[in-house]
């Protein structure tokens, strides 16, 4: 197990139930001691309250939880503190939040913001992502934006990460970084 100051940046991604919260959940209580969750999600309506219901169930009483819909970035330097991981899930879920609560003309400052937190943070994060640009090309202009949007954010957030896994029907592909 790595040691509590040791500082790794690993981006999980995939497509829709790829198993990419689970495989992150077991990343961190493999390699850290301690780890909060950052749950990014807001329950509006029944099916979501379901899904955070499972969510919860899958972490043990250990994890610690967040729950920031916005200010990730502010919550990573202040909510944070204490743990050896913060798990964030999910940036894709957070983008959607921000374009649509703040507008799309707000989405860099926000992203930079929190790539900036990322850059000088002294714990562990493990990011998750949907993988939105291997579907469908969406039929509205806001999806569209949505689905651009999300691939800029991913390809930065890849680059600056130690490792990188792309999850395929619950399998990891490790595609930077080793597999440890």
């Amino acid at each position: 197990m790595p040691e509590s100051s040791t500082k790794e940046f690993i981006f999980v991604m995939g497509g829709a139930r790829s198993g990419k919260s689970s495989w992150a959940l077991r990343y961190a209580e493999e390699h850290y001691g301690s780890y909060i969750y950052l749950a990014t999600a807001e329950v509006l309506d029944e099916e979501m309250a379901e899904r955070v219901r499972l969510h919860r169930e899958s972490r043990s009483a250990k994890w610690g939880l967040v729950e920031e819909p916005l200010m990730i970035a502010e919550a990573l330097e202040t909510k944070c503190a204490g743990v050896d991981a913060v798990l964030i899930d999910c940036l894709t879920v957070w983008l959607s939040n921000v374009l649509l609560k703040m507008g799309d003309e707000q989405v860099a400052t926000y992203e930079d913001r929190l790539l900036e937190t990322i850059s000088r943070n002294r714990q562990a994060i493990i990011a998750v992502a949907n993988e939105v640009g291997t579907g469908v090309v969406p039929e509205y202009a806001l999806g569209r934006k949505f689905r651009d949007l999300a691939g800029s954010l991913n390809q930065r957030i890849a680059g600056m990460a130690d490792k990188v896994f792309y999850m395929i029907a619950g399998l990891p592909m490790c595609l930077k970084g080793n597999q440890d």
